[in-house]
């Protein structure tokens, strides 16, 4: 009997191992236990450290194969797989000696004194449990407690729960929960440390439109000297926002600079692939005409006063065309020169290939017979500014526009002229320098990484976006949170499910969580005995 325990606990610790050194996010144990790997969940949020843990719950039951089902059955079979496919499958608990069974391995392998059990780090350990039981018990937990790498404890947790309810007054008071701590824990110092989270980014709802979005930002508060349950987080609290934001929200004040790069990627993707799906234009004439009239433009200026300065000509008609105004985030540039202005004209029109092709023959024609000497910016760096650029001294190379080679020079068009865009909000609000911005504005890389870097510099544009005009946070935070941001995708690739991490004083954001309740509330009582005796009271929306 002690032998076969021994070898259970053996080979679960194994596993456990196992799912902690891999890179999955859950595995089956024994057919019916499914395994995860969280950091997340906010059931576990007032525990301290970021740790993750292993949460163990019932396995799913798997989808019943096609044709298998009886005659009588096939209609209601039919509804529910099709119920299967198009929802998500809540988590499922296991039963109560289920999870003491799981905890008891885990514990086992913790104890020193276990000679036959070799001892491993390990992430804490819970269980979702059915609450069949008289306490309804909803969660068993376990946490090692380590010092210098050797277990000195194990933190065991209960959950119990008693389901929704809106009356206040059947909530247990601070002073309940205390004095239960105490008689359970025979100790007459208590420790109270509160902690709150708060949903800061709702739906929005205009002219009965509901916009969801995948973007969110949370508040976790945490303090200590809790006095009351739900009472609201005092100034003296520590706050970490977390920041999800999903690019392309109708609701971000970068949308418009969203539909220039989606027209990009679209461009990029083509070329990665040799197919594209050619977005629907945003003008009603023609790339060609557009062009032409680009074209024109310059050589009427040129003809009515000889000499004059074109800068300020085309400066003035970058202000009419492509003025970007986000409510409170301008990009506001009024310095685009030819080939900015080109792209701008060009990415709202072109639905082929030929598009492409067409306009630039225009281009190269009146650069080439010295129709037009368009000004540029200096570090302009696309095949078509140095054609221009050549121009100037009447000797220009033979470009042959076929293949892929007009789609390349439009896509190199695009990337330039993002780029600076984006150098002139964040460099202009003195939110970081050039050396910190090389790394993504880099030429020397393909064409595709090229794309790549500036895509997460917008995903990070986005973010700040959202922290300027929603939270308007001061800039003494932003700097910081942009230098961290920038740092973390010069290694990370791109990845909008990413929660980024930002600590601020609870003073910026009170107006919003003195108005509202909080998501999910917490605390937690010890009794002065370093961390093994504590107690928790967690109240969830």
């Amino acid at each position: 009997m002690t032998d076969n325990i021994i070898s259970e606990a053996k080979r679960f610790i194994q596993f456990l191992r196992f799912c902690q050194d891999d890179d999955k996010d859950s595995w089956s144990y024994q057919e019916n236990v499914k395994m995860s790997k969280h950091s997340d969940e906010p059931l576990l949020s007032i525990i301290e450290g970021n740790q993750p843990v292993f949460i163990c719950e019932k396995m799913p039951p798997e989808h019943e194969p096609e044709g298998t089902e009886s005659a009588e059955e096939t209609s209601l079979s039919e509804e529910v797989s099709v119920k299967l496919e198009h929802h998500d499958i809540r988590p499922l608990p296991l039963s109560i000696n289920t999870a003491r069974q799981l905890l008891s391995w885990y514990t086992m392998s913790q104890n020193p004194n276990m000679a036959q059990l070799e001892s491993h780090v390990l992430h804490p350990l819970w269980v979702r449990c059915d609450m069949s039981d008289p306490a309804g018990t909803s969660w068993l937990g376990a946490e090692t407690v380590y010092v210098g790498g050797k277990a000195t404890a194990v933190k065991l947790y209960t959950v119990r729960c008693k389901g929704a309810t809106a009356d206040e007054t059947t909530f247990m008071t601070m002073d309940q929960l205390k004095q239960e701590h105490q008689n359970r824990h025979h100790s007459s110092a208590v420790v109270t440390k509160g902690w709150a989270e708060y949903n800061l980014f709702c739906l929005v709802k205009e002219e009965s439109l509901v916009i969801d979005s995948q973007s969110s930002i949370t508040a976790t508060f945490r303090w200590t000297n809790a006095e009351k349950i739900l009472e609201t987080p005092p100034l003296s609290s520590v706050v970490t926002l977390q920041i999800k934001v999903a690019v392309g929200d109708i609701r971000s004040p970068m949308f418009q600079k969203f539909r220039e790069l989606e027209f990009l990627l679209t461009l990029a993707e083509g070329l990665r692939t040799g197919e594209i799906e050619w977005l629907d234009p945003l003008e009603t004439r023609s790339t060609v005409d557009l062009t032409r009239e680009l074209i024109e433009g310059l050589e009427n200026v040129a003809n009515a006063v000889p000499g004059q300065n074109l800068k300020g000509s085309e400066n003035q008609k970058s202000k009419t065309d492509s003025v970007l105004g986000f409510s409170s985030m301008l990009m506001e540039r009024g310095d685009l020169d030819f080939t900015e202005q080109l792209w701008e004209k060009m990415r709202k029109s072109v639905t082929s290939y030929q598009d492409i092709t067409d306009s630039l023959k225009l281009v190269i024609k009146a650069v080439r017979f010295g129709q037009i000497k368009p000004w540029l910016h200096r570090d302009s760096s696309s095949s078509l500014s140095r054609l221009i650029v050549q121009s100037y001294q009447q000797q220009v190379d033979a470009v042959p526009l076929t293949g892929l080679t007009p789609a390349i020079m439009l896509l190199e068009l695009g990337l330039d002229k993002m780029r600076k865009d984006y150098i002139n909000y964040l460099v202009g609000k003195e939110l970081t320098t050039l050396n910190h911005l090389s790394y993504y504005l880099s030429n020397e890389v393909d064409l595709q990484e090229q794309v790549v870097r500036l895509k997460k510099l917008h995903h990070l544009l986005e973010i700040l976006g959202t922290c300027t005009s929603f939270l308007s946070l001061p800039h003494e935070r932003l700097f910081f949170f942009t230098q961290s941001c920038l740092q973390y995708y010069k290694t990370a690739p791109y990845n909008e499910e990413h929660v980024f991490e930002m600590q601020i004083k609870p003073a910026l954001i009170s107006h919003f969580y003195h108005t509202e309740q909080p998501t999910s509330w917490a605390v937690e009582v010890s009794s002065g005995q370093g961390s093994r005796e504590s107690g928790q009271l967690h109240l969830g929306g």
